[in-house]
């Protein structure tokens, strides 16, 4: 529940040496660049390098030609490979422009090919007339025009009978169109062609040389033949290229992926006279190995400081959790990481949310589906949240063993827990009229304890922030929990067990006085923190606002404990959906109807309930306990690497 140590380094050198210095910490792969300026406090005479990236534009046309060829460019990590940056542009250059002479040649085939097939396709419609388009496209005194048009179009042609020419001639027809011709004089032909046109009708271009359709019809076959014989041309040598160039693209893309990335840490770089500036992040475990290989360049001096002495300029976060509770990370990125001095939540959200989804989704059988379903989501899909579902399945089988429910059969267990226990029956009758006020009471009672360790959690996570107000006068430091704990024990002394707790003394001192400590808050903590203006401005002002601020406290204290009354919610409602399931099916009647009606009801409660579930324990974790402690404003620690996939 931390995070790896980083620590910053101060890299000044010649410029004769900046390359160098650049190509190092990019292939080391553990060199997080950051803004200079705010590292140091003079300066004045520090110029931006400012020069742009020469193989950014280079990259983006590598990608792009690949891209239109199909073809899948690999990073693969180069050891034995040196091109020098010329010999890289002139390469790119060559493939580009090869590349995108082959994929034209083959786009116009192909374009040429789907041509000749949709005309062949318009044209059968006509084999058999006794058409000769040749002879009729000869025609003077009238313009013919042959297509297709829908069947609806075809019948509002009666709208247009006032004008002799709007005349159709169809020769056959399908499911959709009609097709055919009409004809118009010259002097009409544009009025007749924008009436068809509204009507949809869809024009087929005939050459003055078509002969009859037959006729037509072969030639476009011929045509067809040489253009798909074309097309396999371009195809092949399009893959004759590729075999040829594989290897070497792959280590030019590789190369040039590399200087583009490197070059980005320029952008970092400053100058000052004749030297370099450069600033960033290391692990603090790779000191050595770094430090190292700077000692084997002439004329580099650098400086290292740790990541807890330069908190004000917010060392990257790199998280360090077991396999375990590694994998809640993706809920607290989603948040928001954590601060280079707070606690790190990871192992808090595993615990609560493997918990509570355990306890809201008690049920052996679903629970092992839930588990399954969260593996394969990730093994096939990669899903994040597929690999949670799995402990959270888990959780859910433990728990369901304890209810005695196995895909809702609440008697299921009883051999087992008579053969190992001797018991009569299951451990927690969940829907037994004595065990809904112990659920009740028990998500009261679960709410209140992890509310008061999360109290001091956020105690020492404060102290290790320095922020002594918070820590001391806060609503969940110490007086916040001394008047919380306080309230409830005595409250519950003095309600339930009939133990007189809240007497005189115990409500001055335990409940009065810290409250009284967080009214003024601020103030205290300004003279703890030794701070000059720990007054405030309008003592009446602050008063009468942090008498309002108190009472949300007071309030959020009971809302944020009722809150967890969901846990136990979810355990009624989960044994009473699977009640009305068995219900429903007992209605129905007969093996296969009731089998039908169970199978179909697990499946709607997994699915609903899980869905449901999993947001409301999230919801628990983000509202009623991160709002106590953490403050998730860290930023992830991500160093220079020339690509996410490489290869060694």
């Amino acid at each position: 529940m931390s995070v790896k140590p980083v620590k910053a380094i101060s890299i000044i050198g010649m410029m004769s040496e900046l390359e160098k210095v650049i190509k190092f910490c990019g292939d080391s792969q553990m060199f997080h660049p950051d803004e200079a300026m705010s590292f140091y406090s003079n300066t004045q005479n520090f110029v931006p390098l400012a020069q742009k990236n020469p193989y950014s534009a280079p990259l983006q046309s590598f990608e792009a030609a690949a891209e239109l060829a199909g073809f899948q460019l690999e990073y693969t990590k180069l050891k034995n490979f040196t091109v020098s940056p010329s010999g890289i542009l002139k390469y790119v250059k060559f493939f580009a422009s090869k590349t995108e002479e082959m994929v034209n040649r083959k786009l116009r085939a192909e374009q040429e090919t789907d041509s000749c097939e949709r005309t062949i396709q318009q044209v059968e419609h006509f084999v058999g007339s006794d058409i000769d388009f040749t002879e009729i496209m000869k025609c003077r005194y009238i313009n013919p025009t042959f297509g297709r048009l829908p069947l609806e179009s075809y019948e509002k042609l009666s709208n247009y009978s006032d004008n002799p020419y709007v005349l159709f001639f169809p020769c056959t027809n399908d499911e959709t169109h009609y097709w055919g011709a009409y004809f118009s004089p010259p002097d009409q032909k544009n009025e007749i062609d924008r009436i068809f046109s509204s009507l949809y009708f869809e024009k087929l271009d005939i050459p003055e040389i078509a002969g009859t359709p037959e006729h037509y019809k072969q030639e476009l076959e011929k045509k067809l033949a040489e253009k798909q014989q074309e097309l396999e041309h371009c195809k092949k040598l399009i893959d004759v290229f590729w075999k040829a160039e594989k290897d070497k693209c792959h280590m030019y893309y590789s190369k040039l992926t590399e200087l583009n990335s490197y070059n980005e840490i320029k952008r970092y770089v400053y100058k000052y006279n004749k030297s370099f500036i450069l600033v960033g992040w290391i692990p603090a475990e790779n000191e050595d190995f770094f430090t190292r290989q700077l000692d084997g360049i002439k004329s580099i001096e650098y400086s290292l400081s740790d990541g807890k002495d330069e908190i004000k300029h917010s060392p990257p976060i790199i998280m360090k959790n077991p396999p375990f509770i590694r994998l809640y990370e993706y809920y607290v990125k989603m948040y928001g990481l954590p601060c280079y001095n707070e606690v790190d939540p990871t192992a808090v959200v595993a615990l609560t949310y493997t918990l509570f989804f355990g306890i809201m989704f008690g049920d052996v059988g679903q629970g092992l589906i839930v588990a399954i379903v969260g593996a394969l989501m990730w093994k096939l899909k990669k899903m994040e949240i597929g690999r949670i579902l799995v402990p959270c399945g888990i959780s859910g089988m433990i728990f369901g063993c304890i209810y005695g429910s196995v895909f809702g059969f609440e008697e299921a267990l009883n051999p087992v827990y008579k053969a190992l226990f001797g018991l009569d029956e299951k451990p927690v009758d969940v829907m037994a009229s004595e065990t809904i006020n112990v659920i009740i009471y028990g998500s009261v009672a679960m709410g209140f304890l992890t509310i008061a360790v999360i109290m001091l959690i956020n105690i020492f996570s404060s102290i290790k922030r320095r922020d002594l107000e918070n820590a001391l006068f806060g609503a969940n430091g110490v007086a916040g929990f001394i008047f919380y704990v306080s309230l409830v024990v005595g409250m519950v002394c003095q309600l339930f067990l009939g133990i007189a707790l809240m007497n005189a003394v115990y409500v001055i001192c335990l409940i009065i006085l810290p409250l009284l400590l967080i009214y003024l808050r601020e103030p205290l903590g300004g003279l703890v923190e030794h701070k000059k203006n720990w007054q405030p401005e309008k003592w009446g002002e602050y008063l009468i606002q942090s008498f309002f601020e108190v009472f949300e406290m007071c309030l959020g204290y009971l809302t944020n404990t009722m809150s967890f009354l969901r846990v136990g919610a979810y355990i009624l409602v989960h044994a009473g959906m699977m009640m009305v399931v068995f219900t429903l099916a007992e209605m129905v009647g007969g093996v296969v109807g009731y089998g039908i009606i169970v199978i179909v009801g697990n499946a709607i409660v997994m699915a609903l309930e899980a869905l449901l579930v999993a947001i409301q324990v999230l919801r628990l974790d983000y509202y009623e306990i991160f709002s106590r402690f953490y403050i998730g404003e860290g930023r992830e620690f991500t160093p220079v690497v020339a690509h996410s996939n490489v290869k060694e």
